[in-house]
């Protein structure tokens, strides 16, 4: 029986490997035992960062809805609980962007949120 190499195979997980590490600083880009690391690493990082991400963007989303909303006099904690009481069924994402480009129509999501809101004793 015929002795199997495997160079060709080793050369096509290593070329693999190196390709995914183009661009990387040092080492890490043409020895394949620190690049083997970094592309384990980066992919690590990359999986994390797109759960990190959604969040990072819920957060913006906020932040422009509580300044869109304190400019007329409420806060953001009271807007959704408003928002809640009204029955209006629109997400973060959609009404920060109605704050950012439709001004006047948040304003009336904002008017149907106070009207909602109990009067204070």
């Amino acid at each position: 029986m015929s002795r199997i190499k495997r160079g060709v195979t080793t050369r096509a997980k290593h070329k693999r490997v190196l390709e995914q590490a183009k661009g990387y600083y040092g080492r890490r880009k043409n020895t394949i035992r620190v690049a083997k690391q970094a592309v384990e690493k980066a992919g690590q990082y990359a999986y994390r960062d797109r759960k990190v991400k959604k969040r990072n963007f819920r957060g913006l989303w906020i932040q422009r809805i509580n300044a869109a909303v304190r400019a007329e006099g409420l806060t953001y904690s009271q807007f959704m609980h408003g928002v809640k009481l009204a029955g209006i069924e629109l997400d973060r994402k959609v009404m920060a962007d109605l704050a950012m480009n439709e001004g006047n129509v948040f304003g009336a999501i904002i008017a149907q949120a106070k009207a909602a809101l109990p009067k204070a004793a």
